[in-house]
């Protein structure tokens, strides 16, 4: 009896030494993302960071409920009502990071038109409130069920599958691919922590909660982090600050590489990227151009089909393609987005013609341009 008795205590010591360290870490990791928030996406209006934070501060909460069931007891506790409550904030913690998915900038285009929706949170909340009614009649009538009892195991479950490909195509896109495989470790480590939930052994269930969110933390900071890289590397500049060379480097006796040279279009590092013939020829007679006339290319009409005019441009594609494989060189193949890179990087290295004569040209003033 004593021996059972001494177990009992040394078991609640346990547990209530987990509860004081979840609630203290996970509180300081809520308000740590509250003050990158702050300083950086309040500016952004971009709420994404928030909703991650809130769905630690229930982290947070549990590991204070598990200190106030188990501090200073050592008779048995009301283990349905601990179970119910904890229950409840992981379900909110699921719920809170479902909502912040649609404010990732990075999602995979087969499920993007579903989370982007403005149905989202219906999508998410229905099964949120189908899961925790029951869980709220459990606390009420204190009746267990065994189904009700794993209803918040199958929400995380559901929330681990939708993070683990948002974080995946976040950190792949931002080109950091070693942090998009610890993301899949840190989501396989949830889920069998998850799976652990169901046992009855709270050794390993307390081991795997420690590591999985502890890892699940450093992830969320390292997609903060991720999110400022990108908007350093954001393409906005101005015309005037940007400087071009093109210049070809010696491959063998018959063939040459060529190279284009930008400064001040992401950041202030320079950045070399590869052209290939065309886009070269277009690139240098653009800089030619503005280095010794008014600057102006005309590019052919799609209605022209005369066969002794000549124009600069044969049609609009031709730049396309050279800013795709600009921005390919500076952020990689497919790696940058039509609205936050090529239209602004369009806008700042070229302008039209106002009185729409067909007519482009480099934007940049002469004495940034160079041909080595």
């Amino acid at each position: 009896m004593q021996s059972k008795f001494w177990q009992l205590t040394e078991r609640y010591q346990i547990l209530s030494f987990y509860g004081w360290w979840q609630f203290g870490v996970c509180l300081f990791a809520f308000l740590g993302l509250m003050a990158i928030w702050y300083h950086i996406g309040r500016k952004q209006k971009d709420f994404g960071q928030v909703w991650l934070a809130l769905s630690i501060l229930c982290w947070s909460l549990s590991g204070m409920v598990i200190v106030l069931f188990y501090q200073g007891k050592i008779e048995p506790i009301d283990e349905l009502k601990l179970t119910g409550w904890l229950s409840i904030l992981s379900l909110l913690n699921s719920l809170f990071i479902l909502l912040a998915l649609p404010w990732f900038k990075h999602i995979p285009n087969y499920i993007e038109p579903i989370i982007k929706s403005r149905f989202w949170a219906l999508i998410v909340g229905l099964p949120f409130l189908f899961s925790l009614l029951p869980t709220l009649s459990k606390l009420i009538t204190g009746q267990q069920s065994g189904l009700i009892s794993e209803l918040d195991v199958y929400y995380s479950v559901l929330t681990l599958l939708v993070l683990g490909v948002v974080l995946w195509e976040s950190f792949v896109k931002r080109r950091l691919p070693l942090l998009a495989y610890l993301s899949i470790l840190c989501i396989l480590i949830t889920f069998a922590a998850q799976l652990y939930k169901l046992s009855d052994n709270d050794v390993n269930q307390i081991l795997f909660s420690a590591i999985f969110k502890t890892s699940l933390i450093m992830i969320f900071f390292a997609l903060a982090l991720s999110w400022v890289k990108d908007l350093t590397e954001k393409i906005s500049s101005s015309s005037t600050a940007i400087h071009l060379k093109a210049f070809r480097i010696k491959k063998d006796e018959k063939s040459f590489v060529n190279k284009l040279s930008l400064q001040g279009i992401a950041g202030s590092k320079e950045n070399i990227v590869d052209l290939s013939n065309k886009n070269y020829d277009l690139m240098t007679r653009f800089i030619i151009e503005r280095m010794n006339g008014d600057g102006w290319l005309e590019i052919k009409p799609k209605s022209d089909s005369r066969s002794g005019k000549t124009f600069d441009i044969n049609d609009h594609n031709e730049i396309k393609r050279l800013l795709a494989s600009i921005l390919d060189g500076i952020y990689g193949k497919n790696l940058w987005s039509k609205i936050e890179h090529e239209i602004p990087l369009k806008s700042l290295l070229f302008e039209m013609s106002s009185q729409r004569e067909r007519k482009i040209r480099l934007l940049i003033p002469k004495e940034n341009l160079e041909i080595g």
